[in-house]
């Protein structure tokens, strides 16, 4: 499940996996706007998002990290949000990862620079997404594509460490070492 968190509107996105085979399972909104308090907006936020953890049963959840902005209240609100969001799936043992704003739209569109458009674009064309499925809101599919992003993450193939130096090299490939003949 990926999270793309707000305190106007949150967005939350679900795939299933099956096998290398992606499919979105659900993607939408939390309208938290109506709410005057800051601090009912942070209920809500844990009350939909349990929900949603007990409904779904994602096996981890992923969230766009803040970006620094210039606002420090906007930041401090946003990341209250973020950690209700994260207490709702840590309640529930999910574990959890974050990913900044540039590396899930580079993950998603090969240009960390994206629009928001874009990438809902790239979603629809990625998972195969009909125009009616796409949200009016794109907190959808950004939440979408952070759910995205940290399956290109996991499913990374792990590298092996190359050797240090030559000697290591010649150490670990002895079958490699050719021998000089004299000439006759």
């Amino acid at each position: 499940m990926g999270i793309d968190p707000g305190t106007n509107v949150m967005g939350y996105g679900v795939l299933g996996v099956t096998g290398k085979r992606l499919e979105v399972i659900v993607l939408g909104v939390i309208e938290l706007s109506k709410f005057e308090s800051h601090y009912k907006r942070l209920h809500r936020i844990f009350e939909r998002v349990s929900g949603l953890a007990a409904q779904y049963l994602p096996d981890e959840v992923a969230l766009e990290a803040p970006f620094f902005g210039k606002n420090v209240q906007s930041m401090l609100k946003l990341g209250r949000a973020q950690g209700v969001a994260m207490a709702a799936v840590l309640t529930r043992d999910i574990p959890v990862a974050e990913y900044a704003p540039r590396v899930i739209k580079m993950a998603v569109t090969g240009n960390g620079q994206a629009s928001k458009e874009q990438v809902a674009n790239m979603l629809r064309h990625l998972l195969d997404m009909r125009d009616k499925e796409v949200p009016k809101f794109l907190d959808a599919t950004d939440a979408l594509a952070v759910a995205l992003t940290h399956y290109y993450e996991t499913g990374k193939p792990a590298v092996a460490k190359g050797p240090k130096n030559w000697a290591d090299f010649l150490a670990k490939n002895p079958d490699r070492i050719a021998t000089r003949r004299k000439p006759e």
